[in-house]
């Protein structure tokens, strides 16, 4: 298969690089590098502002299918073929850009509401976020509802004045909330249902003081950036899909989670990797294991770029794909964390300097400590591989489903 770029995506890729040159100066330069899975707590207002810097020169919603022309979509962003977008996104990794703090907007909610919701809808709320005006958070797990999401319990009642519903109940693991305009939240919206059915997919503001409570989560690497949300009557502005089909809607939009942005990830990962292999040959590269490992580690990425091109490029109708994909750089991440820490020896498990009884101890958290830290959770979060297996198994070989 060739994975060539052609001529017009190498003259997108020189104008990429002299924008993000360009723009990435004065105010923007302080937030090179920041952010992403374990930082999303560094700079989150300036981030913003780059979020609307984008929206100005028409970076957000590259591929939203509007059915707009081919040049710009009908929110003055620009609209570009895949391998545009992979362009982009591969300089937008390499120019090491702050991480994304729209990516839920622009990745998940946009093409659901493209896919599922009214034209008013669309209208209501894409512009918003082609602007990078308007942040979102996801909605979905619960306490004892994360990977079985049909056993969600928050619900939803409409309100016979206003016809609003008033939603009550909470969601946890909810990344970006602290700083989220809005949540799309699945709800129980017919009483006495249960599992997929009677479910909806509903549109929160989050600025909604007594009815809407966000209490960030310490994870082991001192930050925070998932949240437990709790919803005490908060109203839901608008419902995608139609009433009860929400189990459809969240299903389509987890479909979404895993395009291009896949390949972000992966530069991300080869300058993590990079990292650990510089730090195998300062002190010494004399451990032949290691050696073989890191060696691995690096076949293994170049795999799953080549797996990602593959599955944007003619198999994007494959159910298994996402799921593939979340298995494999899953549990590779979760590895190079481990090798993070292997490589450097006892130093990677010191704090920052003297501990006395009685205080906390603290971990030092330097790069290669929070890499470590924060990739346990890479196997669980958005689907443990338990359920990635079980949907390949039952969805692409068409095994007998798992007894309940």
């Amino acid at each position: 298969m060739d994975f060539a770029f052609g001529e017009e995506d190498e003259e997108l890729r020189s104008q990429a690089r002299e924008w993000l040159a360009e723009h990435l100066t004065g105010p923007y330069e302080e937030a090179v590098g920041l952010g992403g899975p374990g930082s999303e707590h560094e700079g989150v207002e300036v981030r913003r502002a780059w979020e609307r810097e984008l929206g100005r020169a028409g970076w957000i919603g590259q591929g939203w299918e509007t059915g707009s022309s081919a040049d710009t979509d009908a929110y003055g962003n620009r609209r570009l073929s895949l391998t545009g977008q992979v362009v982009w996104a591969e300089e937008y990794a390499a120019a090491r850009a702050p991480a994304r703090v729209g990516h839920i907007g622009e990745n998940l909610l946009a093409p659901t509401l493209i896919a599922y919701g009214s034209p008013e809808q669309q209208a209501r709320f894409l512009p918003g976020i082609a602007r990078g005006e308007e942040l979102w958070c996801q909605g979905y797990s619960e306490p004892g509802a994360g990977s079985d999401l049909a056993g969600i319990r928050t619900t939803a009642v409409r309100d016979a004045g206003d016809g609003l519903f008033r939603v009550t109940g909470q969601k946890i693991w909810t990344s970006l909330a602290q700083d989220a305009d809005w949540c799309f939240v699945l709800a129980r919206t017919e009483a006495g249902s249960r599992r997929h059915r009677g479910l909806s997919f509903l549109l929160v503001r989050m600025d909604q003081p007594g009815r809407v409570d966000v209490r960030p989560i310490r994870q082991m690497s001192g930050t925070s950036e998932f949240n437990e949300v709790f919803f005490d009557g908060a109203v839901a502005d608008e419902v995608v899909g139609g009433e009860g089909n929400g189990w459809s809607v969240a299903m389509g939009l987890l479909a979404l989670e895993r395009g291009v942005s896949t390949l972000v990830q992966q530069i991300g990962f080869a300058a993590e990797l990079e990292r650990v292999v510089r730090a195998y040959v300062d002190v010494g590269a004399g451990d032949p294991v290691l050696r073989e490992r890191l060696v691995r580690q690096w076949a293994e990425l170049r795999t799953m770029r080549w797996n990602a091109l593959r599955t944007l490029g003619g198999a994007g109708g494959d159910p298994g794909a996402p799921s593939v994909a979340k298995l494999l750089w899953g549990g590779w991440h979760r590895r190079l964390g481990e090798l993070a820490v292997e490589v450097r020896g006892a130093v990677a498990t010191a704090g920052p300097g003297h501990w006395s009884p009685g205080t906390p101890y603290e971990l030092g958290l330097d790069e290669e400590q929070r890499l470590f830290l924060f990739t346990r959770a890479d196997t669980i979060y958005g689907g443990s591989d338990e359920i990635q297996r079980n949907i390949i198994a039952e969805r692409v070989l068409g095994l007998p489903k798992e007894s309940r």
